[in-house]
This record gives C-alpha cells, sequence and structure tokens, in this order.
C-alpha cells in the first residue's frame, strides 16, 4: 500500500503541484500555501537535477542539487511529501498519483498543464508579483 493509496482510503483530499524550487523564495512559500488550502495533503514533484537543466532555466542551474531542494521543501509546514521526477513533465508520476487537485500559477493557460488530465480538477494560482528565482539570481549577479 503507498501512502497515496491510504489517503484517499482515509478519505483525504490530495493536492499536486510541481516544479524546480532552485531557490526557495516568498513567492514559492505564498504557492505552496495556497495548494495545502485546496486539499487535506500537498505532494511536491520536483524536477530532478538533469530535468531542471533541460528546462533551460539558465546557465549553472540548478543552483541547489535534488536533495537538499527535496530537503528544504519538506521541512515545510505546508509540504507533506516531496516526490522527484525525471522526465520534462510530471505526466506519468500524475497518472500514478491521481490527485485529487493539480494547482500551476496561472502563468499557464489551461491547455499547456501537463497531466491535466490525471487530476481530478486543475487550480491555476496567480504567482506572487516579483518573485523568481531567475530574477533573484540576476539580482544577486547585478544584472537587475
Amino acid at each position: 500500500m503507498t501512502r497515496r493509496q491510504l489517503w484517499g482510503w482515509e478519505g483525504k483530499k490530495v493536492v499536486f503541484t510541481n516544479g524546480v524550487f532552485d531557490i526557495l523564495h516568498a513567492g514559492h512559500v505564498l504557492l505552496l500555501e495556497r495548494c495545502k488550502a485546496l486539499g487535506d495533503v500537498l505532494i511536491v514533484g520536483v524536477n530532478t537535477d538533469a530535468s531542471a537543466r533541460r528546462l533551460e532555466k539558465g546557465v549553472g542551474r540548478p543552483v541547489n542539487r535534488l536533495r537538499d531542494r527535496a530537503a528544504i521543501l519538506a521541512a515545510l509546514w505546508c509540504v507533506d511529501a516531496v516526490v522527484p521526477f525525471g522526465e520534462d513533465t510530471p505526466e506519468r508520476l500524475l497518472s500514478r498519483l491521481k490527485p485529487d487537485v493539480l494547482v500551476k500559477g496561472a502563468d499557464y493557460k489551461k491547455g499547456q498543464i501537463a497531466g491535466a488530465k490525471h487530476a481530478g480538477r486543475v487550480v491555476r494560482v496567480r504567482l506572487k508579483a516579483g518573485y523568481s528565482t531567475t530574477g533573484l539570481i540576476r539580482r544577486l549577479q547585478g544584472k537587475i
């Protein structure tokens, strides 16, 4: 029996979101808190280092290794489980988890959300303006 099965049998609403979560910032935390508010259990899918590099986030990305990114996410009160995935999208992971709610940022259009067909419903949430890991790195480099 998996934890996902147990949560389902307990009648808990499972919420899923995903991302690289390279340098955790207030925008990430707000997104995760909003996700948790939509259900009982929050599972966060995290891109492996190789899949994060394929997303072309920039030279030297991800800054933090998967195990460090996962440890930081798992330490947050609102995160119940962290699951890495090595594909470009979490489609395969979602096909196995079948969450009740799939959450993505409002910057994604409905047709762009990978794995949406495997979730009970899809919720797009507004992201905190002015917060991004790429922007943070540019600021640190003096490029902003």
